[in-house]
């Protein structure tokens, strides 16, 4: 005859249903052991519930030579601990969390844990990485990865009823697909090979091989010994590619419309936790974004006091804060597209504009004053690919197998570029990309 088997239940689960027998399993989080009565505070991935369990008067175990092992067990539980719990869920509004509690009939340790934790609420944020899988216990958190997971999948969704190709390009390359100065460079059989920095050249490859539009979300690698909040040696990076634009401003009306969907998405689904959490509205963007060309972005900073030190420099980050802050104060929007970027600070593969070929046809997005995307109309002439590369002191012949792509007819196209980890930290206001990267790499930081 085969036994009742009794499935977990989410705690998130338990408030729609009946007063009954249920079982949960996941962490202690608190234990008050009470002479009369004990309460443990239980966690899961979806949320914490009350246990409670009565203490059975000592006299009356005694006279029947009994021990009250639970009891034992629950007095000895350490936090962090992961039980397996099932008993009688009992909805009371006097309880106060969540109006309801589960009074223990049986309790199983799976998972002991030791009692004395490494890290704590008010650790520094160099030991929390040390010991990440405790630090993604705490509710706050985990939200974050709950929020990217939101944020990932409006995206593809977009993406996915819009026709657009997932590709999966090669994260190991023959030569650079950007700088030769942010290269890893790995051992490969009898030779080398680097660490993609970009999938810039096979996102350009899928629009000479008829794809149209494309996109990936997938890691990159830069050698880059920054130790700014906003820098990382490995991040997931967030690329689109379209074909048949007429300029870079096509595919800048395509990010926005991804990022007003994909907003929408985590506002609907997560806001009122992000509020309760993080004590942040996150709000949609309304389009269309502030555009405003570099040369007069720099104007505005200088106007406001602040003087980009290189004039044929990109915007710093001081730049990019007054910029942001001068969106604010005159259009209320958290975005900005800076434009038309001088060619001397872009890629040789960025598109000049007709009237003015000092100008590229690109930008950079900014976001509550920090730069998240580049992106631009590439070029996709193949003798004007190789006058630029030479302009940048390059060899044509070095990039032999990307110009191989535009010899054969390749329709005009663009895209961009952006920082997943860069969006997360700002939509949520966090410090620096550790707190919303599951694990960071950086200069100083290769495990866990």
């Amino acid at each position: 005859m085969s036994s009742l088997v009794i499935e977990r239940t989410l705690i998130k689960d338990l408030s729609p249903l009946p007063d009954g027998t249920v079982t949960v399993a996941g962490w202690v989080d608190t234990v008050r052991d009470q002479k009369k009565v004990q309460f443990v505070v239980l966690r899961d991935e979806s949320g914490a519930v009350q246990l409670v369990r009565p203490r059975t008067a000592a006299d009356v175990l005694a006279a029947n030579g009994e021990v009250d092992e639970i009891a034992d067990a629950i007095s000895g539980l350490s936090q962090g601990s992961f039980v397996t719990v099932t008993g009688e869920l009992k909805h009371d509004e006097r309880v106060k969390l969540g109006g309801i509690e589960v009074r223990i009939e049986t309790l199983v340790v799976d998972g002991a844990a030791d009692p004395e934790t490494p890290i704590a609420a008010d650790s520094g944020i160099d030991k929390r990485m040390d010991w990440r899988f405790l630090d993604l216990r705490v509710p706050r958190n985990a939200l974050i990865f709950r929020v990217q997971t939101t944020f990932e999948h409006a995206m593809r969704s977009y993406w996915v009823e819009r026709d657009y190709i997932e590709v999966h390009t090669p994260k190991i390359m023959a030569s650079a697909s950007e700088s030769n100065a942010e290269l890893f460079k790995v051992d490969y059989f009898e030779g080398s090979a680097y660490l993609a920095q970009s999938p810039q050249f096979f996102k350009q490859m899928a629009q000479a091989a008829g794809f149209g539009k494309i996109f990936e979300i997938a890691p990159v690698f830069r050698a880059d010994p920054s130790f700014t909040s906003r820098h990382a040696t490995e991040y997931t990076s967030v690329d689109a590619e379209i074909s048949y634009v007429d300029s870079h401003e096509d595919v800048m009306a395509m990010q926005e419309e991804l990022l007003v969907a994909a907003f929408t998405a985590v506002v609907e689904k997560h806001g009122a936790e992000i509020k309760e959490l993080f004590d942040v509205d996150v709000t949609v963007p309304t389009t269309p974004f502030p555009r405003i060309p570099l040369a007069e972005a720099k104007r505005i900073v200088a106007e406001r006091g602040y003087v980009v030190p290189r004039a044929d420099a990109d915007m710093d980050p001081e730049g990019e804060r007054q910029i942001a802050a001068y969106v604010a104060e005159e259009f209320g929007h958290e975005f900005v597209f800076l434009t038309d970027y001088d060619a001397s600070i872009r890629p040789f593969y960025h598109m000049r504009h007709d009237d003015d070929p000092q100008l590229t046809k690109s930008y950079d997005l900014i976001y509550n004053g920090t730069e998240i995307t580049t992106g631009a109309q590439r070029e996709h002439r193949v003798d004007v690919l190789e006058a630029q590369i030479r302009e940048k002191g390059m060899k044509p012949e070095e990039l032999g197998g990307y110009l191989d792509f535009f010899r054969y007819g390749a329709p005009s196209h663009g895209g961009f570029g952006m920082g997943l980890a860069r969006v997360l930290m700002l939509m949520l206001h966090q410090p620096n990309l550790r707190e919303v990267t599951y694990l960071f790499r950086g200069p100083t930081r290769l495990t866990p």
